[in-house]
């Protein structure tokens, strides 16, 4: 799958608002707000269940990496979710 229409996908998912459970939520991470290094993907089946957390490392930038794009949206997609929310920028690894 093209990486623009990976992350369009997912765009358009986030801009849907809460629609309810199974929850998506992504957060990416990195050493500089410039480049995300790492994505976390977080499945809430209902509410007050406790996520699941899964990671994938990029050596480059992760938002722009299309095989991690794509497996996110594949996990999304499976993962039935009526709700996918996204952090906004990228959180800083502490040090």
């Amino acid at each position: 799958m093209q990486l623009d229409k990976a992350k369009k996908r997912i765009a358009k998912q986030v801009k849907k608002g809460f629609h309810g459970y199974p929850l998506v939520s992504l957060e990416y991470f990195g050493n500089t707000p410039d480049s995300a290094t790492e994505v976390v993907i977080s499945f809430t089946e209902e509410e007050g269940a406790e996520p699941q957390k899964q990671s994938f490392v990029s050596s480059g930038d992760a938002r722009e990496d299309e095989t991690i794009q794509s497996t996110l949206l594949k996990v999304i997609e499976r993962a039935g979710a009526k709700t996918v929310t996204e952090v906004d920028g990228v959180s800083i690894f502490p040090s």
